[in-house]
Formats: structure tokens, sequence, C-alpha cells
């Protein structure tokens, strides 16, 4: 029972077509040269410098969320006006 159990996925799995991948590289992708390999070390370098420092992005961050809360806070105010309100209760009477 357990050999059926096995046999039965892979042989679903032998059915299916290989997706054609001759033409999903391009020519200069084929003669393209292989990429360098670096040490870590000198990634970590190039990754460090490259983006905002930490103070930078710490004041983003601060000012995004002053904005967020600044934005919520106006969002939890009523919906509808009090003289909006009399007027739908006076209407339902």
């Amino acid at each position: 029972m357990r050999f059926i159990a096995l046999i039965l996925p892979l042989a679903l799995v032998a059915c299916t077509q290989f997706p054609e991948l001759d033409g999903a590289v391009s020519d200069a992708g084929k003669d393209a040269k292989y990429p360098k390999l670096l040490p870590v070390d000198t990634l970590l370098a190039q990754s460090n410098s490259t983006g905002p420092s930490p103070e930078e992005a710490a004041s983003t961050l601060s000012a995004r969320l002053a904005a967020l809360q600044n934005r919520a806070a106006q969002l939890r105010g009523s919906v509808v006006d009090s003289s909006t309100q009399k007027r739908m209760k006076d209407g339902v009477k």
C-alpha cells in the first residue's frame, strides 16, 4: 500500500510537460561572463555605505510615525456632525 502511495504522485509528476526555457535567456545573457566573486566583507561594506545612516532612518521613521498618529487622531472624530445627527433623529420620529 505504501508503495502505491509513493508511485502515484511520482507518476503524476512525470506526466507534466517541462517548460521550454530555451527562449527565456537572451543571446547577451548566454554570452555573458560569470560575475566576479567578492569577499563578504567587501559586500557588507558596500551595503552599509549605500543606504541612509541610522540617524537619518530614525528621523524619517519618527516623522512618518508622527504623521500617521496625527492622521489616526483626525479619523477618530465623529463621522456625522451633531446638527446632522439631530436632523436624522427628528426625521425618524
